[in-house]
């Protein structure tokens, strides 16, 4: 999905593996002011939730997304989903095999996180329902599917993470707007949160193309709403991060451009090094360009076809002012 909302879906079996350092391949034609934001790996059967800027929650299938070529737009998401003229998505999740004792985590730009189990996002109508309440200077991030001993990794984009239990936050109801999750620096935010579930190590991906792994035993269990550890060593070279997976070593990673190229590497060719250093390059940027997003696949050892390890996507829309659940219609 891009940032002017043009969403599509495609086998991921258009895309090959390649060597790191490579220059990856065409993903998709777009206007000069658009580049793809959203970008995950999911079955056509599976429940994809839309989470809006205003605050709203959609509920569709993976299929009723047109399937399209690698290089093709796609349709508006506006001609699959109601929105509103001023309304975009934030962030789309895709669900399976969910449980009414899951729930869903989420994580703000702001460092706020909110616990909400996840029955209370089944039944929605085709209007949408409330999902989340943001502040006016806030916009969600990540939304992720935990259970109820799980451990959070939340990474910024000034190289800060912090790492806590799911414990420590309190399941709030779909309409609150959460609790401080980290503390953040100025000019300091939140790109990305992991789930200790998720893999042996945490990938992490600047904007200028470099990566590294590091494993989660690094990363010393704290308290929700500290400042936290840093994690990655930022410099001229780097760039800020823009991407942060838990993964392992039979994952492979999607690098995404802003300037719509697609880059698929085995994480076994990425180097796994200490927490506060910088990595090595990934892939090869011409003048101008940067990393946008990452997602993670992974090779199904049975029948060799793909499958995504966690469903998970980073979004960074700018984000208005969301109306109080109180004057609200959400009956």
């Amino acid at each position: 999905m891009t940032k002017l909302g043009y969403i599509k879906r495609m086998p991921i079996d258009m895309y090959r593996a390649q060597q790191r350092g490579g220059r990856g391949v065409k993903g998709l034609e777009k206007r000069e002011d658009d580049f793809i934001q959203n970008i995950f790996v999911c079955g056509s059967k599976n429940g994809l939730l839309f989470f809006t800027n205003k605050g709203r929650v959609f509920r569709i299938k993976a299929y009723e997304v047109p399937e399209s070529s690698r290089t093709s737009r796609g349709m508006n998401i506006k001609s699959i989903l109601p929105l509103a003229g001023d309304e975009k998505v934030s962030t789309v999740l895709a669900l399976d095999n969910a449980t009414d004792e899951n729930f869903l985590m989420m994580v703000t730009k702001n460092g706020v996180i909110k616990r909400t189990q996840i029955d209370q996002y089944k039944n929605i109508r085709k209007t949408g329902i409330i999902g989340i309440t943001l502040r006016e200077d806030d916009e969600l991030i990540e939304v992720k599917t935990t259970v109820k001993d799980d451990e959070l990794f939340v990474i910024t984009k000034k190289g800060m993470s912090i790492h806590f239990s799911e414990s420590e936050v309190r399941p709030l109801g779909r309409v609150s707007m959460g609790v401080k999750g980290i503390d953040l620096m100025n000019n300091d935010e939140v790109v990305g949160m992991q789930l200790n579930t998720q893999g042996e190590a945490l990938l992490i991906v600047s904007e200028k193309g470099m990566g590294k792994r590091t494993l989660l035993s690094e990363f010393t269990l704290q308290h929700r709403g500290g400042k936290g550890l840093k994690c990655y060593k930022i410099t001229e070279k780097t760039g800020e991060i823009v991407g942060v997976k838990a993964v392992d070593d039979d994952h492979e990673i999607m690098m995404i451009t802003d300037a719509g190229t697609i880059i698929q590497i085995g994480v076994s060719d990425i180097s796994l090094v200490s927490r506060i250093t910088s990595g090595v390059k990934l892939i090869n940027l011409d003048d101008g360009v940067e990393v946008a997003k990452i997602a993670k696949v992974r090779e199904k050892v049975s029948d060799g076809t793909k499958e995504i390890d966690d469903v998970d996507t980073v979004a960074n829309t700018e984000v208005e002012e969301i109306e109080s659940a109180e004057s609200t219609d959400d009956a």
